[in-house]
């Protein structure tokens, strides 16, 4: 009976998420899903990223955390619109989240929409949202094991981001183990390796994004 009730909840989800993807691709908007634990600075790493992506690039974010609106603060200070929803103790976001909150966030002038999902890295791994990619964002100071871990989503995931790289040298992070991992796991796995602290690294994950939202509208 549990894994019924599992089954329905995803085909619902599906079936929402799929509706949302149709009003992304009617507009050319490409969607990425971040997905992280909580901690790994995918918040900073948007904050740094965001307003230095080129000028043909718009962008909108949406942010999910259970409660406060701290990191759309945030991203709204860099001058790029953005959105909370609140899931109040839920541990991740659904279709149905995005569906509702669609009519608030300006499609029309926008070619980008980034998710920050909420920090987890199991539960939002098998809820599509209706994104073109997910993009999987984790910190050297968690350690090298969490692809072996949490396999789902840094196999659901098109790109992974490891971050805080500065750190790299007061860290116990294997880093060999951690690619060979991942290249088990997902070698068609794009990486970056960054310091969102440091802008270490940023500029070619700047340009992967943007020749991705290029690709879809056509313009690449």
């Amino acid at each position: 009976m549990q894994v019924q009730l599992t089954t329905n909840i995803l085909k619902a989800n599906d079936a929402i998420a799929a509706l949302n993807r149709k009003i992304f691709n009617e507009k050319n908007i490409f969607v990425i899903n971040i997905i992280s634990s909580p901690g790994a600075g995918k918040t900073t790493l948007l904050e740094k990223v965001l307003p230095k992506l080129p000028p043909d690039i718009k962008p909108a974010v949406i942010e999910g955390d259970l409660t406060t609106t701290k990191d759309a603060e945030r991203i709204e200070k860099t001058g790029v619109f953005a959105l909370q929803i609140n899931t109040l103790g839920g541990c991740h976001l659904d279709a149905n989240m995005i569906s509702q909150v669609l009519e608030k966030i300006p499609l029309d002038e926008i070619n980008l929409l980034v998710i920050e999902n909420v920090g987890n890295l199991v539960c939002p791994a098998g809820f599509d949202l209706g994104e073109d990619m997910k993009m999987v964002v984790l910190s050297v100071t968690e350690g090298n094991d969490k692809p072996l871990k949490y396999p789902v989503i840094f196999r659901e995931a098109a790109v992974s981001v490891l971050n805080k790289i500065d750190l790299l040298n007061y860290v116990d992070f294997d880093l060999k183990q951690y690619e060979d991992d991942l290249q088990a796991i997902n070698p068609n796995q794009q990486r970056f390796y960054v310091s969102a602290r440091t802008e270490e690294g940023l500029e070619p994950l700047i340009m992967f994004i943007a020749e991705k939202v290029r690709s879809k509208r056509g313009g690449a």
